[in-house]
């Protein structure tokens, strides 16, 4: 008996050996980092940023694969039913947390399936209308509407999306009647409601900030507690009468679950460099991201927190999706 258990441990200790020298080799190929946004979208700009970096740091290319649709849960479905050895990594956004309260069949369960790696950034969302619109204020905007009721539409990067339940909590909140357009991502909103198809869309700051410079759409409000250093001259949506208002669209870093917690601690690290390199702060800056950084229980605390947020905001606007 004691010749087996002998023979048993060493069996054990030899499999978690070899299980600790694959983890030290790991990354030895390309990693793909999942992005359940479109192309050119306030998501995959900043993951493209932080990709670079993170591969530099992990001598490594981090490949970003864009994998949009149904409100990021396409993305997200097919991280968390992946291999869990690090290469297949998903950049998710505030969208997974509320997507359990939105749908009530998912192909995932983010609490189960996904492991948290850290929370990176957030974006702030500003108010914007597409400038033949005779409004310059909240207030004007609040007015207008009322004088034009159910004449009005809004954008959204899509159905449940942030930028479509901050833009709702909005007409909600001032008893606005208009009509919500979704989109398949911010892109697509934008440039409708620079040509005038929709009117007005809260939507992140580094997906609008370049028409908002070149005059094709006119900033009323940030979403954030206090005013953007970009945009001084914008009041917060809490100083237009949205009293203790703030929302932003944060982003983050999760695997699937199994994944090794060495590998976790590793892409970690590297995500948290990456977040220190004077380059990278420079492009967040310019597109009015704020960076954040976590640690794996710190992000995974984070996630339940706004899970709950959601599930309330969800259930007070009525928004379902199945």
């Amino acid at each position: 008996m004691t010749a087996r258990i002998t023979r048993r441990l060493a069996v054990l200790a030899g499999a978690a050996l070899l299980a600790g020298a694959a983890h030290a080799a790991w990354p030895d190929k390309p990693i793909t980092l999942v992005v359940p946004f479109p192309p050119g979208g306030p998501t995959d700009m900043v993951a493209r940023v932080l990709a670079q970096a993170v591969g530099e740091q992990l001598g490594q290319s981090v490949v970003v694969d864009n994998k949009p649709g149904a409100n990021g849960n396409i993305g997200n479905a097919f991280v968390a039913k992946a291999a869990p050895d690090g290469y297949t990594v998903l950049y998710n956004t505030s969208s997974l947390a509320l997507s359990p309260a939105l749908y009530k069949k998912m192909s995932y369960d983010p609490r189960k399936d996904l492991a948290p790696v850290a929370l990176t950034a957030v974006v702030p969302l500003g108010l914007v209308v597409n400038p033949q619109l005779p409004v310059k204020t909240v207030a004007e905007l609040v007015d207008y509407a009322k004088k034009n009721p159910g004449k009005l539409s809004y954008g959204s990067a899509g159905n449940g999306n942030v930028t479509h339940l901050t833009a709702f909590q909005v007409t909600q909140h001032y008893g606005i009647e208009a009509t919500h357009v979704p989109y398949k991502g911010s892109a697509p909103a934008d440039v409708d409601l620079v040509a005038g198809q929709i009117h007005f869309m809260t939507d992140t700051i580094n997906s609008i900030a370049p028409f908002i410079k070149d005059g094709k759409l006119r900033l009323l409000a940030v979403s954030t507690a206090k005013r953007l250093p970009n945009f001084p001259e914008a009041p917060t949506l809490a100083e237009s009468g949205m009293n203790g208002f703030e929302a932003g669209a944060w982003q983050g870093v999760m695997v699937p679950a199994g994944t090794p917690a060495p590998i976790i601690e590793r892409l970690n690290q590297a995500f948290l460099q990456a977040l220190k390199n004077p380059t990278v702060l420079e492009k967040l800056r310019i597109q009015g991201t704020e960076p954040l950084g976590s640690t794996p229980a710190e992000y995974g605390a984070y996630i339940e927190k706004e899970l709950a947020r959601w599930a309330s905001v969800v259930k007070s606007t009525g928004v379902s999706l199945d």
